[in-house]
């Protein structure tokens, strides 16, 4: 099957950016192609509202650069939208007119409401967040919704940006008064809306001022995973952040780790509107979402084919790719879902194990991909499955989740465990670490029961008495290979119930 390329050019106020995505099997889109450029159109405004002709100049000699790639590429459709400053722009007509004669692109300019929704599409396709508010700050705009229950129930345009606020400071590095100038400022905007009051819900950021924010916290704090998306801060984290480029020197501004140099001067007014919404909305934490209205355009394309806006559900979707990716057996998955099911509700049930109904979702989520690391090197699949569970971006799932998922489908034994969590102890309690030790030890034990993937053990039942469980497990044909890998590995879950194993495997 033919390779299906989609193309987006997103023209902001502060930076003009192309991307080129592949759409998967599953019909979601992967990014393939990212290219970006500072034109900052919103600085050739005049005040009559009119872009100038450098501006357009700037506009089309950009717009001709990303041909070059989008040239590259056999795409089935490219798509060309336009944020705050075109559509501001008094002489917008004239802009549209020399872009397509110079470019032969169409561009489609964005009202308030569509860039408003298009964010909100994105997030709820690419998280599980039921219920928040998104904030999108552009150059020249601010773009806020809240949804309930992933339905979009209120959404507004604030006339400002990173770009327009940075005008409240006379140099980069604000003193105490301008800084109280802008927060008072901002504090009245967003006190227009009543909607946002104290809603207590997460503010989930979209745009390159809150990926740089969320790149500078994790410098700060040698954050120990990969990943942007879904990462999670909170109020006291944005003040620290805030506080830390505020007392720099300006030409030390630059040179922070996570900032990219063209956003230095707007960095931090950006800032001021995530804490001065947060305090506003009294929210109850801070998710970056890397997926914003670029994504959000072509959700809502692929929204025609599904006959739906929102996808049913994210996390299903993202591990399917996984599947797909790894290239891993659906049935065997099945068949050891079946097999841990039973060992789960008997453990459960006899209290052999202290086991919830959230233990079985993260087991449940685990064995999709348990070996996964396989499709590098079967010799050190463990290490794989973990590195790369623990380091990939998985929509729907926030990073302690993610870390979780990686510990118990990497589960190799106890050492190996310990290595792997290392870098996180402080995530989890010890308990936390013993339940994650214990999951990954029973996920391991039924991965043996098909160790040839042949699904030849059809059935279990348990019988437990003062010293011993004993595991009869009922075969359709020869398996001394489950019989061998299950009697090595029954070991990690005799030290998980405190008790003698024995297997019993019968035709």
């Amino acid at each position: 099957m033919q390779k299906q390329y989609y193309a987006i050019i997103d023209i902001g106020s502060n930076t003009m950016r192309l991307v080129i995505y592949l759409r998967e099997k599953g019909g979601r889109l992967k990014e393939v192609e990212n290219v970006k450029a500072v034109a900052r159109l919103r600085t050739f405004l005049e005040s009559d509202n009119t872009l100038n002709s450098t501006g357009i100049k700037r506009l089309i000699a950009t717009l001709q650069s990303f041909q070059d790639v989008l040239a590259t590429y056999e795409l089935q459709e490219v798509v060309c939208v336009a944020t705050a400053t075109i559509r501001q722009a008094e002489n917008q007509e004239e802009i549209l007119i020399q872009v397509e004669n110079q470019t032969s692109l169409t561009i489609r300019i964005l009202s308030e409401e569509e860039e408003a929704y298009y964010g909100y599409l994105a997030v709820v396709n690419s998280t599980s967040i039921e219920t928040g508010i998104t904030v999108d700050i552009g150059g020249g705009s601010t773009e806020v919704t809240y949804f309930e229950n992933r339905e979009l129930i209120e959404s507004h345009s604030f006339p400002f940006g990173a770009l327009t606020l940075k005008e409240f400071f006379a140099k980069e590095i604000p003193t105490n008064q301008e800084l109280q100038a802008l927060r008072n400022y901002l504090t009245e905007q967003f006190a227009t809306l009543p909607w946002l009051r104290n809603r207590e819900v997460p503010l989930i950021a979209i745009g390159g001022s809150a990926r740089n924010l969320v790149q500078i916290d994790q410098n700060l704090k040698e954050y120990p995973l990969a990943g942007l998306h879904q990462y999670k801060m909170y109020d006291t984290d944005i003040i620290q952040v805030s506080n830390y480029l505020t007392s720099l020197k300006p030409d030390k501004l630059p040179k922070v780790e996570g900032l990219s140099k063209d956003r230095a001067d707007i960095i931090i007014p950006a800032i001021e509107v995530f804490h001065s919404l947060y305090k506003m909305m009294q929210a109850d934490c801070f998710i970056l979402s890397r997926k914003g209205l670029r994504d959000g355009v072509f959700y809502e394309q692929l929204s025609k084919e599904m006959g739906s806006i929102l996808f049913p559900n994210v996390l299903e979707d993202s591990i399917q790719e996984l599947i797909n990716d790894f290239d891993l057996n659906p049935k065997q998955i099945l068949h050891v879902q079946y097999l841990t099911r039973i060992l789960f509700d008997y453990l459960k049930e006899n209290g052999l194990l202290h086991l919830t109904k959230k233990d079985w979702t993260l087991l449940k989520r685990a064995s999709y991909l348990c070996h996964l690391g396989d499709y590098i090197d079967a010799e050190s699949s463990a290490q794989h499955t973990f590195y790369l569970l623990a380091n990939r971006t998985i929509d729907g799932l926030m990073h302690k989740d993610r870390l979780q998922l990686a510990l118990i489908a990497s589960y190799k034994n106890k050492t190996v465990f310990k290595q792997f969590i290392k870098p996180y102890k402080k995530w989890f309690l010890k308990e936390e670490q013993k339940k994650l030790r214990h999951l990954g030890a029973l996920l391991k034990f039924s991965y043996c029961l098909d160790a040839t993937k042949r699904q030849v053990v059809k059935q279990i039942t348990c019988d437990n008495d003062n010293d011993t469980l004993t595991i009869t497990l009922h075969c359709d044909g020869d398996a001394k290979p489950e019989e061998y890998q299950s009697e090595k590995q029954k070991k990690h879950v005799e030290k998980a119930i405190k008790k003698d194993v024995e297997l019993k495997f019968v035709l």
